[in-house]
């Protein structure tokens, strides 16, 4: 039986490409150390400093990860409870709310969004929601709450200011100086304070700020303002006059400043005129109510003497015809008489 013996002998050329490959390898290593070794050189910190920052990051990734899974089994919250009561055991809860700020608003309202955090502990109580709530109110502007332990929250208001009064079909509303509505008040109270009205008004407030502001002179006699087609105003002054302003805030501005000026000259307001009318660029027309009553007065009197002059010349027509008819009849009686008159001058 024969058989084939086979013998493992290394060929000339792959000893040869293992050594190369080796070779190789080892140069890429050196070459890798040498950069290496360069940029440690490079950097201001040393090798030492570099390995405590690394355990520092393998740390503080360790860490995060343990608060990621504690969150997700809800251990804070778990623990944030215990700590609440524990706090509200000793005594860290609210028992007390104090408001500072408050002048016009009714504080029993700021009370009635806090009530549900009475008696919570103090690490429970959710400070901005109740910010969030107290702002609703229509005389809030800002607010801001915070905790004054052990017991106590404190509330500071930032009310809206009062600005005009705002004229609705059916009631009066106060509004700040943004057009925001505050409350209804009555009219006694609306005396003093500049009304506006008609329709979109309110979102004009501010813009009707700013043109009174064009003229200070006449801004205290301002009583009332009319936002006329959405487009222009109507302001009525003390005297009950009223001055019609053309459309556009500049073209606006610039007539109520004419007028400031004519007024300060010619004394316009008290005067007779109902009604300045300055819609027409470079003009003012003026409506004098006096004039048309004197006019239908007038008018009314010609009328009133025509009547008489023509019922007097009725009169004397009568009259005259009644003469003539008397005049006839006493012709025709004696007429009548003279034959009786002829037989006795016969006899």
């Amino acid at each position: 039986m024969s058989q084939t013996i086979r013998r493992k002998g290394s060929n000339v050329r792959k000893v040869a490409a293992q050594q190369s490959k080796a070779r190789s390898v080892r140069n890429a290593k050196a070459k890798t150390g040498s950069m290496l070794d360069s940029f440690m050189n490079w950097l201001p910190v040393s090798e030492e400093v570099l390995q405590r920052l690394f355990l520092l990051f393998i740390l503080a990734v360790a860490a995060i990860a343990v608060v990621v899974i504690a969150r997700l089994a809800g251990v804070p919250e778990l623990i944030g409870r215990q700590f609440a009561m524990a706090a509200g055991d000793v005594g860290f809860s609210v028992n007390k709310v104090e408001v500072r700020g408050v002048k016009h608003l009714n504080e029993l309202k700021i009370y009635e969004r806090v009530d549900t955090a009475m008696g919570r502990p103090m690490p429970e109580v959710d400070v901005d929601q109740i910010r969030s709530e107290l702002v609703q109110l229509n005389w809030i502007e800002d607010a801001r709450v915070s905790r004054q332990l052990p017991d106590r929250l404190v509330i500071d208001v930032v009310e809206r200011k009062p600005h005009a009064v705002l004229r609705k079909p059916d009631k009066l509303v106060l509004i700040d100086a943004t057009g925001h509505e505050l409350e209804p008040i009555s009219a006694e109270r609306a005396k003093g304070k500049l009304i506006v009205f008609g329709p979109g008004s309110a979102k004009q407030v501010e813009a009707l700020t700013t043109l009174l502001g064009a003229a200070p002179a006449l801004k205290p006699q301002v009583t009332e303002a009319e936002w006329v087609g959405n487009r222009r105003w109507n302001v009525a002054f003390k005297t009950g006059q009223i001055l019609a302003l053309p459309e556009g805030e500049k073209d606006a501005a610039n007539s109520l400043m004419t007028f400031a000026r004519l007024d300060g000259v010619n004394r316009l307001l008290g005067g007779k005129v109902a009604v300045f009318d300055m819609r027409t660029a470079g003009r003012i027309y003026f409506r004098v109510p006096e004039r048309a009553a004197d006019a239908a007065t007038a008018t009314a009197k010609a009328a009133a003497a025509k009547a008489a002059e023509k019922s007097a010349s009725a009169e004397t027509k009568d009259a005259n015809d009644t003469k003539v008819a008397s005049a006839k009849v006493a012709s025709a009686k004696t007429d009548k008489a003279k034959p009786g008159e002829k037989k006795k001058e016969q006899q």
